[in-house]
């Protein structure tokens, strides 16, 4: 079933999409990644699926029993998984769940995301993975699906083509001299940049 512009469910894979991120480039050879995936006790923005639309929130803690659970979580770009751009095991990604929610660190080597990331293309953040446990409830007579337990299969970063679910916080790429900022700004984030 099709999600819009918004997320998508392929073979029962959920996957979600968030700008809540910051992007950070370093050097010519590998593109250094860091930011948000998914603020968590934020609602969606409406998804539209074919049962109707509703809006999602991930509860605090959801990332930390999918983390401790998960033996391997990939980073995609797109969802795409012939665009496999590493993973946990591989040694080029670390995701934590702290206060804020999903975070990620993640060196990446492929030409053209970090062609995407000087360009200023890359747009946030997504999630792909399979519910395990949630709740439906409703806020102002639009259905909630809050997410308490999930197998998180993958992170995704974003380009112009796709359009994030959550709102978010800033994508900021770094070339030594060159910054550029792209996105919203939520007053309640704070964000980590990391020179080298």
């Amino acid at each position: 079933t099709a999600r819009g512009n918004i997320g998508n469910t392929y073979n029962g894979l959920v996957t979600n999409e968030t700008n809540v991120n910051d992007v950070t480039y370093v050097g010519s050879t590998v593109g250094a990644f860091f930011g948000y995936v998914n603020a968590v006790e934020r609602l969606s923005k409406p998804i539209t699926e074919r049962l109707g639309t509703f809006r999602e929130r991930v509860s605090a803690g959801t990332f930390k029993k999918a983390l401790n659970r998960a033996e391997d979580v990939r980073i995609l770009e797109n969802h795409d998984f012939t665009r496999n751009l590493g993973g946990i095991k591989d040694g080029n990604l670390k995701l934590e769940e702290d206060a804020i929610g999903l975070r990620a660190e993640a060196d990446i080597f492929d030409k053209d995301v970090i062609a995407d990331a000087k360009a200023g293309r890359l747009v946030g953040w997504s999630f792909g993975f399979f519910p395990i446990e949630s709740r439906d409830t409703a806020e102002d007579g639009m259905p909630i699906k809050e997410l308490h337990e999930i197998d998180l299969r993958e992170v995704s970063l974003l380009n112009k083509n796709h359009t994030p679910a959550y709102d978010g916080t800033l994508v900021a790429v770094r070339d030594n001299e060159e910054k550029m900022i792209i996105g919203e700004t939520m007053l309640a984030d704070s964000v980590d940049i990391r020179e080298e």
